[in-house]
């Protein structure tokens, strides 16, 4: 596509972002705008959250998404101004230092890995699917991760796990609630160049070019390549895709060596 051509597939849709104040989450709150969708913005965080919904003309709900009350008032929210919920992406999640080796992370760090990156998705899909099923449409996009379908030795342990649970979860739903016309996929980013992994690597970056050294293309991803990738799933130019692993991860778990 060339440049200054806007798509506008998903024009009077409305989707539903968690995690919208930053990174992924934010790419995808302008990129689903840019493309003519109704966007309400999900955050734990009033300012981020706010500042991204204001960018777009959307709406902003703090929400914490590993509450049910909140969850459910976020997409009550979405219908009651808008009149519908086409897509939801599930994005918002954590990855904390203290989640580490196996021998090293603790319970308390393991418990709130799970809650913010696979309960909240449980939370959010349980919300999203009754408005979907009574429209007859939806598309729910689930941010998993690459590793969700390879091991690492740098592990983090929590963070590893949670993935492979919202890569499970999606399949499930995506077979289960297909003919009531909702797509359910899994988005897998490879390393993405975010605040959050800028975090991460930081105070250890002879640990960041551990891990590029292994992908194919030899950089991180930006966010706006997986917006772009959120955007093409929540779209009816995806009509036929469901409940899959969406790979966006610059050929990283399919390298054996990477060019020198």
């Amino acid at each position: 596509m060339s440049k200054g051509v806007v798509c506008r597939r998903l024009q009077g849709r409305t989707a539903v972002v968690t995690g919208a104040g930053s990174g992924i989450g934010l790419a995808t709150v302008r990129r689903l705008a840019s493309e003519g969708a109704n966007v309400v913005c999900g955050d734990i965080d009033p300012v981020a959250g706010a500042a991204a919904a204001e960018e777009v003309g959307g709406t902003f709900v703090r929400a914490d998404v590993t509450d049910e009350v909140d969850v459910s008032a976020l997409f009550q929210v979405a219908f009651d101004v808008h009149g519908s919920v086409d897509v939801a992406f599930n994005n918002a999640g954590i990855s904390p230092p203290d989640d580490d080796s196996i021998l090293i992370t603790g319970l308390d760090a393991w418990r709130r890995v799970q809650e913010v990156n696979l309960t909240s998705v449980y939370l959010c899909c349980k919300a999203a699917i009754p408005y979907m099923r009574r429209q007859r449409r939806g598309s729910i996009i689930n941010t998993a991760s690459f590793v969700a379908r390879m091991g690492a030795a740098t592990s983090q342990i929590s963070y590893t796990a949670s993935k492979g649970g919202v890569l499970a979860l999606s399949r499930e739903l995506g077979v289960q609630f297909a003919r009531d016309g909702i797509r359910v996929n899994a988005l897998c980013p490879g390393p993405v160049n975010t605040p959050l992994l800028q975090e991460l690597f930081a105070k250890d970056p002879e640990r960041a070019q551990r891990r590029l050294v292994h992908i194919p293309v030899g950089r991180f991803a930006e966010a706006e390549e997986l917006a772009a990738a959120v955007a093409f799933l929540a779209s009816d130019d995806s009509s036929f895709v469901n409940a899959t692993d969406f790979l966006v991860d610059g050929g990283v778990s399919a390298a054996y060596v990477t060019p020198v």
